[in-house]
């Protein structure tokens, strides 16, 4: 019998690559460093201080929840890892897991699966204690059209098997009763956040804004944890030696950050013919960005885009070449670009994949691209 996601895997091939990806053992380990040495800074209250400053003012609101599925993501360099961004809501960790099955790792994908059930009760924990944790809501807009609208799925049948009831909703499906966020009449103690507008500004949002305010849901991730990682202005402090020095941050701290971000500043119209000149050097990405949208790299820019760029508080990224992947496609094998996510909570990584892809960026739409699992050889 075929499960729901042997299902999707031959209904939707896009998602996935059949390879897997081996990684070094030493580049494993660098990208755990990385890790650690940015969850070291970002705990440091002068480090909040400064991101909050630039954030929305629902960004400073206080919260107990860490935020679920940090994605970061890495390219693998001749150098070793280099870390492109840092995502809040980071897609594809459930798909990255069933897919583990695909490739033999049953018990593996299984576990993982658990521990994900595990975070968003653990989120529950820190919020609400003792209490029960009875209802999710899986929120995106128009979440039907999303392209990872299967992985919603998935998850809803995942939290139900765990006893969680759980939904799959649009933001504007929600009304705010008193101090309950209900959907369809039922209280939601929970959403899982899959909004791209992370300070909840939109006016569809606005029923789920009000009950975050007024502490009536827990919402994961949240405007807060946006803030302190996901703002790719933070880039710029976490590459900076200075910035570091200024945060009191200790020298193999600062060593490991300096070697494992790339150089990452700001773009602003007096320096202008500088970034024009030296372009082929940079990859240009909006200060709110995901999904690679709004993003481009420095040889590829028109004279047109660059003139957005230099008046939309863009930062501009020291180019980190990604590695690089022979993939058989239809008994041709073709070379494949790879970003490697790994998938963070608390610090801890819980599962590592790679995105193929050819062109400027991961896009889903190269055949024989998609998710593969990521092994360790």
């Amino acid at each position: 019998m075929k499960t729901t996601f042997d299902q999707l895997q031959q209904g939707q091939p896009q998602f996935f690559s059949a390879p897997a990806i081996t990684v070094a053992a030493s580049a494993m380990q660098a990208m755990g460093e990385i890790i650690t040495a940015i969850e070291s800074v970002i705990a440091l209250p002068a480090y909040q201080a400064h991101a909050l400053a630039q954030a929305p003012e629902i960004a400073r609101l206080p919260g107990k929840a860490r935020g679920v599925f940090m994605g970061y993501d890495f390219h693998l360099t001749a150098d070793g890892p280099r870390l492109i961004e840092i995502n809040t809501n980071a897609g594809g960790g459930l798909l990255n897991a069933y897919l583990l099955a695909a490739h033999g790792q049953v018990e593996e994908g299984a576990r993982i699966r658990d521990e994900y059930v595990a975070m968003f009760r653990e989120e529950w924990r820190l919020e609400r204690g003792d209490a029960p944790l009875r209802r999710i809501a899986i929120v995106d807009e128009s979440p039907a059209g999303q392209f990872l609208a299967p992985e919603f799925a998935l998850f809803k049948t995942l939290f139900e098997q765990h006893g969680i009831a759980a939904v799959v909703a649009d933001p504007g499906e929600f009304t705010l009763d008193g101090q309950q966020l209900l959907h369809a009449g039922q209280p939601i103690d929970l959403i899982y956040n899959r909004l791209t507008d992370f300070a909840l500004d939109a006016p569809g949002n606005a029923a789920i804004r009000a009950a975050f305010e007024a502490g009536a849901v827990v919402l994961t991730p949240h405007p807060h944890a946006h803030a302190l990682y996901a703002d790719k202005r933070n880039l710029m402090l976490l590459s900076d030696d200075v910035a570091l020095l200024a945060l009191n941050v200790d020298a193999a701290t600062r060593q490991i950050l300096l070697a494992g971000i790339p150089q990452t500043v700001a773009v602003t119209p007096e320096q202008a013919d500088v970034f024009w000149a030296g372009r082929k050097g940079w990859f240009f990405k909006p200060p709110a960005g995901f999904g690679s949208r709004a993003a481009y790299r420095g040889d590829k820019l028109t004279k047109r885009v660059f003139e957005e760029i230099l008046h939309g508080g863009y930062i501009a990224q020291e180019i980190a070449p990604p590695s690089e992947h022979l993939v058989p496609v239809d008994g041709v094998e073709m070379t494949m670009k790879a970003d490697i996510r790994c998938y963070v909570y608390a610090g801890r990584i819980q599962l590592v994949a790679a995105r193929l892809y050819q062109g400027q960026t991961t896009n889903f739409r190269t055949p024989g691209g998609g998710f593969a699992p990521v092994f360790v050889g």
